[in-house]
């Protein structure tokens, strides 16, 4: 029988908000990183200790890889070595970074060999919760286990009791709870949903608990390093509120009972655990299921002692960062963006190494999606922009699928009737929506537009825009 999560839970593991969790975790506890960052194959306990450790991939001997905690406006230098059997990078996804830094194979430099290395140095201009994992055969190397957090910490930062990071991932394991890999790459996963798991992890824990107090405050750095789960999430037993989305503070934090996180979305919440003493706070995972929702609690905070007699005021926003702000969106330049492809949809075909081929053979070169009709990197920019002049982009899902567009480089605001909506990386479009976003390319270099359902964009959903110097 296969390993699946659900197997897990009820043998052991908290199930529907029942009972308690196993393992003791929290990402804050972590070695600090060194200069040196490497990447290379090791063990890892993901499921419970009635298993064997699973063969992963990791930076740092760890999974999530070290924490790496830098104030704003500093510079963060690593040395990345690669000690895998493929050729890697690291991308710090949601900064923005100079472009020589971002880590993309083909656009910002060469993928680092088998035993070679890199240097990356670049200065964090805002603060927020980011992460870092590879661009080079992301389907393969981020379901292996090749991401970790990074943290640009405010000169000023909310008054909380403990500020803790929470690393969602899901993995396709086998039942002797070992990566699938007979699956990577499979044109099912491609075509579809992207690479689904069936055993999630938070911080690597299949089993996950936080020791808590009554009416402590936490601040809560959620982040989903999923290839293609998006994450429909609840709290019990916490007054929360979510203060910043992908990094980027909310101009007021704004109270919340459920969140959704799609593939490498963040969030920071604020949290007042408000369950009794003996009691247990829990963030759980919704999932549609046969026979309707179900919720599965993916970490327990249980709750012991008292950190004041009663709650703490509301808090205030966080400090905004440095993004430039949006011009004049009535004669800003404006361009369109189809997505196009996938099963159940309606494509044909697309261009593809300089001519058109049709669905069939799209899909035995192994891309099954199109941007505006090309299934392939373009060799030329789809749009090349003036520094500093402010953009929108019209999406349109023309698909059957949801898909999390992520925006190299910059930061973003979808725009709409009622107004622009908050600052953000990556953005979940889904299934026959459409949606507009505008930003001022203020960061020069070749900067990468994509899905962030790492099967869609190695599938054909990636393309790339030129900001002038």
């Amino acid at each position: 029988m296969p390993l699946t999560r659900r197997r897990i839970l009820q043998g052991g593991a908290a199930i529907a908000l029942a009972a308690g969790f196993g393992n003791t975790i929290g990402v804050s506890g972590v070695r600090a990183a060194s200069p040196i960052l490497r990447a290379g194959e090791g063990m890892a306990r993901l499921a419970p200790g009635d298993y064997p450790e699973t063969r992963v991939w990791s930076y740092g001997d760890s999974v999530p890889g070290p924490v790496i905690r830098v104030p704003q406006g500093h510079r963060l230098t690593r040395r990345f070595v690669n000690d895998l059997p493929q050729p890697s990078t690291v991308h710090w996804h949601g900064v923005r970074i100079d472009n020589a830094m971002d880590g993309v194979p083909g656009v910002t430099q060469q993928a680092v060999p088998v035993g070679g290395t890199f240097d990356y140095d670049f200065t964090l201009p805002d603060a927020g919760t980011y992460w870092y994992h590879p661009h080079n055969r992301t389907w393969e190397q981020l379901a292996r286990g090749l991401y970790g957090p990074l943290i640009v910490e405010e000169a000023d930062p909310p008054e909380v009791d403990r500020d803790e990071i929470l690393i969602l991932d899901d993995w396709r394991l086998t039942e002797n709870a070992q990566i699938h890999e007979d699956s990577f790459g499979a044109m099912h996963d491609w075509a579809h949903a992207g690479r689904i798991g069936n055993w999630i992890t938070v911080n690597g824990k299949g089993e996950a608990r936080l020791p808590a107090k009554r009416f402590e405050r936490l601040r809560l750095r959620i982040i989903n390093a999923a290839n293609a789960r998006i994450f429909y999430l609840s709290l019990d037993g916490m007054k929360a509120w979510t203060v910043a989305l992908d990094g980027q503070p909310l101009d007021a934090p704004e109270p919340v009972e459920r969140l959704s996180l799609g593939p490498a979305q963040r969030a920071d919440l604020i949290v007042d655990i408000t369950a009794e003493e003996g009691g247990e706070a829990f963030l759980s995972s919704h999932e549609q299921t046969r026979d309707g929702e179900e919720r599965f609690a993916i970490t327990g905070f249980p709750v012991s002692g008292r950190a004041r007699d009663r709650a703490m005021a509301d808090p205030i926003p966080l400090p905004p960062n440095p993004v430039p702000a949006l011009g004049d969106l009535n004669t800003a330049r404006r361009e369109v963006l189809r997505m196009e492809g996938g099963a159940m949809g309606r494509m044909q075909g697309a261009m593809m190494n300089g001519g058109f081929m049709q669905m069939r053979d799209l899909a035995g070169a192994g891309k099954v999606w199109a941007f505006n009709g090309r299934a392939d990197m373009p060799e030329e920019p789809w749009i090349t922009l003036t520094r500093g002049e402010t953009v929108r982009i019209a999406m349109k899902n023309d698909t059957a699928w949801p898909h999390a567009m992520h925006l190299h480089g910059h930061h973003f605001r979808q725009i709409g009737a009622d107004g622009t909506g908050p600052l953000r990386d990556t953005l979940l479009v889904g299934r026959g929506e459409t949606a507009e976003i505008a930003f001022v390319a203020d960061n020069p270099g070749d900067w990468l537009f994509h899905c962030h359902m790492v099967e869609h964009s190695a599938g054909g959903m990636m393309t790339w825009l030129r900001v002038g110097a």
